[in-house]
Parts: C-alpha cells; structure tokens; sequence
C-alpha cells in the first residue's frame, strides 16, 4: 500500500521560508502530505500538473498575482479541493465576502496548530457539500452594468463645475459612452496585446461630437478619468461576482483601451479644431 497516496495531499503556498518550513513539518506529522511552493508562479504550475486535496495559501503573496491568483486556479482545475487562505490582517470585514467567493475559509495569522489541524480536516469532510460559486468575467458584469456605470459617470461629471458650464442635456452628456463601453466589453472578451493600434470609432465620433459642442481638451481629459474611475467603481461593487484568476489581465487591458480610446477622441477633436480654424 502507498502510505502517501493514502494521505491527503496539501499544496502549502507561502513566501516566508520560515513559515512554510515549520507549518510543512506540522502538517506532515499530523498525517498530511505536503507539497510547497514560494511564490504564485511555483503554486500554479504545482496546480496545473499535480493533484491536492487541500489549499492552504498566503494571501499577500509577492509577484504577479497574489492568493486570490492561486486559490482561482485550484477552483478552476479542481473545484473539489479545499481552498483555505491565511492572512496577517484581520480588519478585512469589508472585503470578506469577496475573499469568500473564492475560498471555503479565512485563516488569520498566527493561528493555532491544534485548531490549524481541526479546521483542514472538517473542511475535507464538508468538501462534496461546497455550493459552487458563480464567478463572472469582467466583461459579462461591465456589459450587464452598463447603464449603472454610466448613471454613476454622469452623477461624477455633474460635480465638475468647468464640464457643466456647457449647457448641455443629459443625453447630449452621455450620448458616445455606450458605444465607447461595448468597444470595451469587445476588447475584453477578444483580448489582443496591449498598445496594440486599433481605430475606435466612438472614440472618434466622440471626439468630433465634443467639439461641436464647445468643450476643451482638458475636459474630454477629465471626462475620460472619470469613465475609468466609474468602470472600476461598478466592479467594485460587484467583487464577489468577479473571476479573480482573470482580474489582473482585465485591470490592465481596461487601463490600455481607455487610454486609447481618449488619444483617438483627442486627436479628432485636435483635427477638428485645426479645420475650423483655416
């Protein structure tokens, strides 16, 4: 009989070398097998070609990504695994039931070994009774939130006093930031590299619009800061709705399309402007 195979296998994910030493050899002689890893690099190739029964991960982890990164890729490749996750912060009250979309249990540093031990082996009996949690891309909360997003853009702008100077409607406001958010979604859901040159045809439309309405670069600037501010405003709201094991490349692609979609609009307004006055 293999005695290993007989015990459960726990990936221990953590980057202070002391930590994942001394909780190794705790959990080996409390009849676990532990595998180690140092950084989230190491924990999701262990992920992808090893099985573990168990999860216990850092949450603040050093690198690209972090515990959410790691507990999101056990979720994805083996959904019947127990993720637990430790932390060095207890006030995390507002962002709990995010953490907990993602893992069965916060762990809080330092916590005792007897009740360490309890915890793992009543989460392994409970592991075939997990309701699975429903995770959304970005792109799916961004198009399902849309009208909410701009709702919240257009409460922001209505406190710049130098944008409301212009007297213009709602609609007129708001008219080009549909069409610039389902470019967005689009970018989202069909990735390419960041920087890459793509035409935005609501970024261009939306810069001939400004500028038929009288406004200045410094507020189509403005406006475009306060689009992402309320992009990442609707997502926060919806954490626990989101897929953390994609976030980081969502995050990063939102920033690089709304600072190409405001060059395109600031380059047709400049073009614009340029006309009208020859």
């Amino acid at each position: 009989m293999n005695k290993v195979a007989d015990r459960p296998q726990i990936l221990l994910a953590d980057d202070n070398d002391a930590v994942r030493a001394s909780l190794s050899d705790v959990l080996k002689v409390n009849g676990f097998h532990v595998t180690t890893a140092a950084s989230v690099g190491q924990a999701l190739h262990l992920i992808d070609t090893e099985h573990f029964d168990v999860l216990l991960s850092d949450l603040h982890m050093p690198g690209a990504g972090d515990g959410f990164t790691v507990v999101s890729a056990m979720r994805h490749t083996n959904p019947s695994a127990v993720t637990l996750m430790f932390t060095g912060y207890p006030a995390l009250t507002e962002a709990m039931d995010a953490i907990l979309s993602q893992a069965d249990q916060i762990l809080v540093k330092p916590m005792a070994i007897p009740l360490l031990i309890d915890t793992i082996r009543e989460s392994l009996m409970k592991a075939g009774r997990r309701v699975p949690s429903n995770t959304e891309r970005v792109a799916t909360i961004l198009e399902r939130k849309m009208s909410t997003t701009i709702a919240d853009w257009l409460v922001r702008v209505e406190a710049e006093s130098e944008i409301m100077a212009l007297p213009l409607t709602s609609e007129q406001r708001t008219c080009y930031l549909s069409k610039l958010l389902l470019e967005l979604v689009h970018r989202l859901r069909v990735p390419r590299a960041l920087g890459t040159k793509q035409v935005s045809r609501a970024a261009v439309e939306h810069g001939r619009i400004r500028h038929s309405q009288g406004y200045s670069l410094s507020m189509i600037i403005e406006e475009s800061r306060i689009l992402q501010v309320s992009i990442f405003d609707t997502l926060n709201k919806n954490l626990t709705s989101v897929d953390f094991s994609l976030l980081l490349g969502d995050v990063m692609t939102i920033a690089d399309e709304c600072d190409s979609q405001l060059k395109q609009a600031v380059v047709s307004f400049s073009a614009m402007a340029a006309g009208s006055s020859n």
